[in-house]
């Protein structure tokens, strides 16, 4: 049994995976198994992972597109390292990711994943320090001392601290949660923190950039903005929570997704379901509702025209 296993979700990513592939084969710890689970690409990842001669990898191909969490899944149940983590095809791991992680669950056996901070890099793998900083202060990790995290509900749900491309798990832990939920393809990663936290798990934030996170234009777009908030709003409806405090955070982001998938819905057509949502999520801001409501009795040559000036209009004004 290797001690990590290390998995990598892919999909029509054939200049980017390899940069990945790598980044796990120059680890200062070689004791892994590195498993990768190609979700029905369609370009050459095929004929790129099995040329790559290295008796650690597992290759897991799809014939066809099963979904994002599902995909993860498959890599999940392929494998059978003592230890696991699952990052993305257009990111990497520093080389001494596993060994500082692993060596912290090695050593602490109460603690069930260890967390790291992470560089920003750009499309032509150059780290961008300033935008590292802003990442880290965004999301709280400047104010997380290293050890074992006493709020850990709070660090990962109002906080959403953790990268679980930056987190080592023990694998049976996981395997306790059920992993990732079935058929969804965004918030997949908040909901499983959210569950180990609920199920009184422990986990350690170490403060060190041990592995870099691409941000580039694929990430972007109105298209992957309606599939992701639907994928939201299913995520926050899974939980209420005992706490008054984060379930008022919860019933805020909620109605907060709720408006904007709305409005994304009425910029797209479908009118119907776009004003019933805005309704429902109007009490995150009523101007903007009723802004989307106004331009639902627009016809579509103008609705998206105008939608495309406001944001516009937003963004010069923040």
């Amino acid at each position: 049994m290797p001690k990590v296993s290390v998995c990598i979700p892919t999909y029509n990513r054939e200049k980017l995976l390899p940069i990945a592939i790598q980044s796990v084969l120059q680890q200062t710890l070689q004791d892994f198994e590195l498993i990768i689970c190609d979700d029905g690409s369609t370009d050459t990842t095929a004929e790129i992972v099995t040329q790559i001669d290295d008796r650690r990898i597992h290759y897991v191909r799809h014939p066809r597109n099963i979904g994002k969490s599902n995909n993860m899944r498959s890599g999940f149940e392929a494998a059978s390292g003592e230890y696991f983590i699952k990052f993305d095809d257009d990111d990497r791991l520093t080389p001494d990711f596993l060994a500082r992680t692993a060596a912290i669950l090695d050593e602490q056996p109460d603690v069930d994943f260890v967390g790291t901070d992470h560089w920003v890099i750009d499309i032509n793998n150059a780290r961008d320090p300033q935008v590292t900083d802003d990442n880290s202060q965004k999301w709280g990790r400047t104010n997380l001392s290293a050890g074992i995290i006493p709020n850990l509900l709070e660090v990962v749900f109002v906080q959403q601290s953790f990268q679980i491309g930056a987190t080592l798990f023990r694998r049976q832990v996981l395997a306790e949660q059920g992993y990732m939920r079935p058929n969804i393809q965004n918030c997949e990663d908040n909901d499983l923190l959210v569950r180990l936290a609920l199920a009184g798990k422990k986990g350690y934030y170490l403060p060190e950039r041990l592995m870099e996170y691409r941000f580039h234009a694929q990430q972007q777009g109105i298209g992957r903005a309606i599939p992701y908030l639907k994928d939201k709003i299913q995520y926050l409806e899974n939980f209420q929570f005992e706490s008054e405090k984060l379930e008022q955070i919860r019933r805020s982001r909620l109605a907060e997704s709720q408006l904007l998938l709305g409005l994304r819905l009425i910029e797209t057509g479908e009118t119907q379901a776009g004003k019933a949502l805005v309704r429902v999520g109007q009490s995150a801001s009523r101007p903007k509702a009723l802004v989307g409501l106004a331009l639902s009795f627009l016809p579509m040559t103008l609705r998206k025209p105008t939608f495309h000036l406001l944001r516009q209009v937003q963004s010069q004004s923040i």
